[in-house]
């Protein structure tokens, strides 16, 4: 491509402000008569400061820009013209502001003002946005509704000119746009020069996961040699060995275990779980990950009018299922940096009393936060909740905590409690893809009457089992996995770039950037080049405000890397900063 001539979308830089401010005095004040003319021929306002440019150039040519507020500015531009009383979506919904689309008049005719549009989308689904809202000129208003906007009933004018107050969720302009305007995105993206720090296109899946780590060692498994070059901390696998009973179990006679069909129900693993757990078999549904179990429990419970409660910041997983996928009206406790992320149980209560819910989730200790809520704080909740509402408690990383705080008690008892535990990330097992989930006897038979015949593998089988008989091995790399996680959260304090290292309980910690430093995206794309892969948690909440990292604890040398790489790339990006300016 040659990117002198290709259409250029990047974020606005220093040297782009006088641009904007000249070319919005020129439209808005000269052209079109919304604000007076000023001497200066410069036309800002109070939200520039706060607000992120995207701007649209070939070369040196600059065509045009749009301007985002983000909700974590706390105000909007249609503050001045509405109350929050008014148009409740701005105090309710924390959207994300799309303003002052503006393009130089001979380029109105080309694709650059829907491309700014589209890239002001993946610029705020990419830091977890979930709804927008906007001010479309009433000239230009087919356009926007193009994109899937949609109008709110509020007309306001400024000036000579008039607007139309628009509105949608992101998941729903996502698909509108991805439907009415796919084939002509990718067609236009060959011709573009895409310099944000958001991809082009959303995930065929539309769920956001670790793991692209992968890709650096190659999905089609041919270059296995590489995994010993590439640090895989955006996923939050095991940095030790399963135990040696594990891999000698796994070594004795491989070809048998690959060729053999595995106990049909997986009886011998269901009853190792209620061996090492105490519990009884009757309550147990065992699945291949996770993910299996939440997708078949999910699928049985839940329809397109049913509640959700989650938390927010919360494991993506749970949002792809209820929203996307089944569609439910999913609302989110939000969970506060300033309350250092934790979960306090009298707000759980206080959303959860009146019962609207069908289902609450609840992943404990939380990921991505690294918090954990005592059991008995939880219990007391749920006993005081309604009867109608189901209760789904993750407990994927509990083993680093303790295994005894745990609900599966509460769970055999009573009906509208499930607790899911995964065998991968505790255990070392990530890629055999074994867990349970421990219901009431009625819930539990229910579930196994829609579980397939051989729903864990006969590897995974082996290796889950030996592990639940190894129990010292674990607890002996679970403490350990905290002597790690404190090394390495000291190291990357000591770096100059972040302005918070917060350690949590389990096996990851996360890093913040300044709110003028680097964003999130960039970072982890810079730590790539050294073979380094990090996780961005910006599409999972807006909370994060595009600036936050979840590292998985590594080994010694594995975290030694992550610290160098890390280092280089704050050193490198903030050099850009520089040069930019």
């Amino acid at each position: 491509m040659d990117h002198a001539q290709a259409l250029q979308l990047r974020t606005a830089t220093t040297g782009d402000r006088d641009w904007i401010h000249e070319l919005r005095h020129r439209v808005y004040a000269e052209e079109l008569g919304q604000h007076p003319v000023d001497p200066t021929g410069r036309l800002s306002d109070g939200l520039d400061d706060d607000n992120v440019y995207l701007v649209a150039a070939r070369g040196e040519t600059r065509i045009g820009f749009v301007s985002l507020t983000p909700p974590w500015v706390g105000r909007y531009s249609l503050d001045k013209y509405l109350t929050r009383e008014e148009l409740p979506v701005l105090a309710e919904e924390a959207p994300f502001e799309i303003r002052v689309l503006t393009v130089e008049e001979r380029w109105r005719s080309t694709t650059a003002a829907p491309l700014l549009m589209y890239a002001a989308l993946r610029w705020v689904a990419a830091r977890g946005g979930r709804q927008v809202v906007a001010m479309g000129r009433t000239d230009l208003l087919a356009m926007y509704l193009a994109t899937g906007l949609r109008p709110t009933g509020h007309t306001v004018r400024s000036g000579a000119v008039s607007f139309e107050v628009l509105s949608g969720s992101v998941a729903e302009l996502t698909k509108t746009v991805g439907e009415r305007h796919g084939r002509t995105l990718e067609r236009l993206r060959a011709g573009l020069d895409w310099q944000l720090d958001v991809p082009f296109a959303p995930r065929a899946d539309g769920c956001e996961h670790g793991g692209a780590f992968f890709s650096a060692i190659g999905t089609d498994f041919r270059t296995l040699t590489r995994r010993h070059e590439v640090v895989p901390a955006d996923v939050l696998d095991a940095w030790f060995p399963p135990s040696p009973e594990v891999r000698a179990v796994m070594a004795e006679d491989p070809e048998w275990a690959a060729r053999t069909s595995p106990p049909t129900g997986a009886e011998g693993l269901l009853a190792e779980i209620a061996r090492a757990r105490g519990l009884p078999v009757r309550s147990l549904v065992v699945g291949a990950g996770s993910s299996d179990l939440i997708f078949r429990a999910f699928g049985r419970w839940l329809t397109p009018e049913s509640r959700v409660l989650l938390l927010d910041p919360g494991y993506g997983e749970y949002a792809h299922v209820t929203e996307r996928v089944i569609g439910c009206h999913v609302d989110r406790l939000p969970l506060r940096r300033e309350d250092g992320w934790r979960l306090d149980p009298a707000r759980l209560a206080a959303a959860t009393r009146g019962g609207r819910y069908d289902l609450v989730v609840v992943v404990n200790p939380n990921n991505p936060t690294g918090r954990h809520a005592p059991a008995d704080a939880l219990r007391a909740v749920i006993e005081t909740s309604p009867a109608r509402t189901r209760w789904w408690i993750d407990e994927a990383y509990l083993g680093y905590v303790d295994l005894t705080d745990s609900l599966v008690g509460l769970a055999t008892a009573d009906p509208r409690v499930v607790v899911c535990t995964s065998l991968s990330k505790m255990y070392a097992l990530s890629g055999m893809r074994a867990a349970y989930l421990v219901a009431d006897e009625d819930t539990a038979a229910e579930l196994r009457r829609w579980t397939p015949p051989w729903p864990v593998s006969l590897p995974a089988q082996l290796a889950a089992v030996t592990a639940l008989r190894s129990p010292a091995h674990y607890a002996e790399q679970w403490s350990r996995t905290h002597v790690l996680r404190r090394e390495l959260a000291h190291a990357l304090s000591e770096l100059d770039g972040f302005s918070e290292v917060d350690e949590g309980v389990a096996n990851f910690l996360t890093v913040t950037l300044p709110a003028d430093g680097p964003s999130a995206a960039q970072l982890v794309r810079e730590c790539r080049r050294h073979d380094v892969y990090l996780r961005d948690l910006s599409p999972m909440s807006l909370a994060y405000e595009g600036r936050t990292v979840r590292i998985a604890v590594r080994d010694t040398e594995e975290n030694a890397r992550i610290v160098a790489a890390c280092r280089s790339s704050l050193h490198a990006l903030s050099t850009r900063v520089r040069v930019s300016r």
